[in-house]
């Protein structure tokens, strides 16, 4: 971008030179007081601004765009009620490390600190929860502050930035220079792997009978699924994804164990207790995922690759660290290994296949796994997916099969629910050309479904499939579990979710029976507008498998 000598522009004016020299082609926000200047400068620039219908529903629009695109996601908001909003949005980025720049409006500088209308100490609040996070007090300094934000975002493990802009900022004059070479003590990110650690991963590779490979999100995110593909055919390795691995390694190839952990395959959970290597790639061993840590991969030494130094022997022991990016250590590795049969542990993991497959009990009632799995057909596969949390998350991972990277998107660490709506919006945005489903809870849905309104107002065609079962579900399940089957607070007075898209002026449709499914679907598929469907699915149908909190991998209900 050239640079305008002797020509004075506001900071707002400023702040949007830096977003197009950041390639930003696209902004969700919801604008206010103190951002006013900002959206005056906005009305004129070459960026297109999606309006959404709560700051809340602003940052996970910018988020799922962020994850379908691989580009960082950009939201705007005012100070106050505006930035607090943004808080949960930021912290579902943080747990899943999403590049993410969020730009909020603040009060005046002469007025902070004095409990002024609309101050909030955005940046207090959420130092936990970002990459790193400015106040802005000389304007002299936003450009250079615009462009380290979306480096410290998408460099390293990824993450949200937050940008606090006081109004006498924005307004104050001042020529445009375009900043310089960044310098950032004490940031520089590790991208190769340690030569002596990698070899010494190719031996422990090289002597392993039931090597298994644990993949997590860190391979979608550094777009290292080409070279999973190579590392697991040339050991003939099996791989076990986490939720947010999923589509980081073909869903269909003969390899592949689906998801391990508390509802994932038993194969994949039974393979993790006998294998005698684990080599984790860009995964962190949650909670969710490992069970009972004392247990889980008890034969076994374990290879963590992962680009972030502090999540290696954060949760588990690992006996072979290699800090990097996984992509780059992945090359690495393929360089100096030799292929390898593994015929005995292959044909373990197939007995396995074959005498636990994941199903349900299809009576001919209407069963959300059947609906995900018809979801999954009609779209070949090649449609981007998005979840809200709870039941419907975990059969989506279990019945919906995928085999490409950035196909899935939900809120993996945070678990948040309302999540998926706002998330498609941001997907179609960034993918429009891309059939978008939101498969959703009817309880999940309705924390953030005004976005219902965004899509109508875009043209953005997404599609929200509503697995209806009037509870709560995933905490109904584990109070019938758990907790003697004492339903407090789970059963659920909905609205009737065909005249609310209506309202909105979506398309609904309500699906009561198996035989209605397909053309529902089909005809949602082919609509220009965004179509909600409400499937009436059996009220108390539970996710299984299911690991019990605390409890071994091989130790499974269902």
């Amino acid at each position: 971008m050239m640079e305008v000598r002797g020509v004075k522009l506001s900071g707002a004016e400023i702040l949007i030179k830096s977003l197009e020299a950041e390639d930003v082609d696209i902004i969700f926000g919801y604008p206010g007081g103190q951002v006013l200047p900002i959206y005056d400068a906005l009305y004129d620039a070459d960026i297109r601004h999606v309006l959404c219908r709560h700051e809340q529903g602003a940052a996970h629009a910018a988020d799922g765009y962020a994850r379908a695109t691989g580009k960082p996601g950009v939201c705007l908001v005012t100070s106050g009620p505006g930035a607090t909003n943004l808080v949960t949005g930021i912290a579902n980025a943080h747990m899943d490390s999403v590049p993410m720049v969020a730009i909020s409006g603040q009060v005046p500088q002469n007025l902070l600190g004095r409990d002024s209308f609309q101050e909030a100490d955005i940046t207090g609040i959420t130092l936990p929860i970002t990459k790193h996070n400015y106040l802005v007090k000389d304007l002299s300094e936003l450009a250079r502050v615009v462009k380290e934000a979306f480096y410290i975002a998408t460099t390293g493990r990824p993450g949200p930035v937050l940008i606090d802009i006081p109004k006498d900022i924005s307004v104050t004059l001042e020529e445009y220079e375009v900043p310089g070479g960044l310098h950032l003590p004490g940031y520089k990110p590790v991208s190769e792997g340690d030569p002596s650690q990698v070899m010494e991963a190719a031996k422990a590779i090289a002597g392993a009978e039931r090597p298994l490979i644990y993949a997590g999100g860190g391979v979608v995110i550094s777009g290292a699924h080409e070279e999973l593909l190579r590392l697991a055919e040339l050991l003939v390795a099996p791989v076990a994804t986490t939720l947010m691995g999923l589509g980081g390694f073909p869903g269909d190839h003969p390899l592949s164990l689906g998801m391990l952990g508390m509802h994932g395959t038993k194969y994949a959970n039974f393979a993790v207790c006998e294998c005698d290597l684990l080599i984790a790639v860009g995964a962190r061993f949650d909670d969710r995922v490992t069970g009972n840590v004392e247990t889980f991969a008890p034969d076994a030494r374990v290879i963590h690759i992962d680009i972030d130094p502090a999540e290696i022997g954060k949760n588990v022991r690992v006996d072979i660290p290699i800090v990097g990016d996984v992509k780059k250590v992945l090359k690495q590795l393929i360089d100096i290994l030799q292929p390898r049969l593994g015929e005995a542990w292959q044909e373990k993991i197939q007995m396995w296949k074959k005498e636990y497959p994941i199903d349900f009990c299809d009576n001919g009632t209407l069963k959300p796994q059947a609906v995900i799995r018809d979801i999954y057909q009609l779209t070949g596969g090649n449609a981007r997916i998005t979840t809200e949390v709870g039941q419907h998350q975990m059969w989506t991972a279990q019945y919906y099969t995928f085999t490409k990277p950035r196909s899935f998107i939900s809120s993996g660490g945070l678990g948040t629910m309302g999540y998926g709506m706002p998330a498609a919006i941001g997907v179609q945005a960034g993918c429009p050309d891309d059939i978008v489903f939101d498969i959703a809870g009817d309880g999940s849905i309705q924390m953030n479904i005004q976005e219902l309104c965004t899509a109508v107002n875009y043209e953005l065609p997404i599609n929200v499939a509503i697995m209806d079962n009037g509870y709560l579900g995933m905490v109904r399940q584990w109070q019938e579990l758990f907790y003697n089957r004492r339903y407090s607070q789970t059963e659920l007075f909905n609205p009737d979710f065909v005249k609310l898209a209506e309202a909105y002026g979506a398309e609904g449709i309500r699906i009561t029976k198996r035989s209605e499914v397909v053309p529902a679907l089909e005809l949602a598929i082919r609509s220009s507008k965004p179509v909600m469907l409400d499937f009436m699915v059996e009220r108390e149908e539970n996710v299984m498998p299911m690991v019990p909190p605390g409890e071994s991998l091989n130790k499974m209900l269902g």
